[in-house]
């Protein structure tokens, strides 16, 4: 079977999957650390969201990782929409969750610009808190919260900073009718970060798009919500069927 890859979003890591063990039973997985961040906080980062989406390419050419499934959040979802772009035949099926295709992201908790400044005025361990806050429907007081800020504090400024620049300057919305793979679209329909109008874009527009919206969640469905996000991930994966334009079954 396939490995299914989890690309995390702004100031995660891998170690923010910890509920989505229960998925290795069947298939193996692979979670990335982005350069700047998680684990990896010790890598010079990257400026833009195609040179993330390289990234991840070549670490998963390097552990022999040609063909797999795809799970992007946030602005890792961005960089799934640019792997899809420019590795379509290599991702069988796609799942974008708690994100978009204009990374502007209109309808933020705050603008972009703001976050820059704030971070460069307060520092990258108190940005990280704080941010990780937004990404819960209880805030500071959600029981996964604590995980999730450690991790954050992890990030950078220079990280923090060439993050926020990537998301802000990028945009795949041209390139979503090319997306060829079965795509699931996945949101929590109190998320702070990513609106609907986001969400509404990349089912509507994505060819064979699917989409599941959990309620009273935020942008941390996988931990607010892990026995139901596993599911839902998990039904997805397994569902047999054809890529369209594809003759072998999937």
């Amino acid at each position: 079977m396939r490995p299914l890859v989890f690309v995390h979003g702004f100031m995660g890591g891998s170690d923010q999957w910890k509920l989505q063990a229960p998925l290795a039973d069947t298939r193996e997985l692979i979670c990335v650390d982005l350069p700047g961040f998680g684990r990896n906080a010790h890598l010079a980062p990257v400026s833009t969201i195609r040179d993330f989406a390289e990234w991840v390419l070549q670490e998963l050419s390097s552990q022999g990782v040609e063909t797999f499934d795809l799970l992007g959040h946030s602005m890792g979802g961005m960089i799934a929409q640019e792997m899809a772009h420019l590795a379509h035949d290599r991702i069988e099926r796609l799942i974008l969750y708690g994100t978009g295709a204009e990374g502007v992201l209109p309808g933020r908790f705050e603008p972009i610009e703001t976050s820059m400044a704030r971070a460069q005025a307060d520092g990258a361990a108190a940005t990280g808190k704080r941010i990780a806050a937004t990404w819960f429907l209880d805030l500071d007081a959600a029981p996964e919260y604590a995980g999730c800020a450690e991790i954050a504090a992890l990030s950078t400024l220079p990280a923090i900073l060439a993050g926020l620049a990537a998301m802000r300057d990028w945009s795949g919305e041209q390139y979503l009718s090319e997306i060829r793979a079965k795509t699931l679209v996945l949101w929590g329909d109190k998320d702070r970060t990513y609106a609907w109008p986001q969400i509404e874009t990349l089912w509507k527009k994505i060819p064979d798009a699917h989409l599941a919206v959990i309620p009273e969640s935020a942008h941390a469905v996988h931990l607010e919500r892990a026995a139901l996000f596993n599911q839902i991930v998990t039904m997805f994966l397994e569902k047999t069927g054809t890529r369209p334009g594809s003759g072998s079954g999937r």
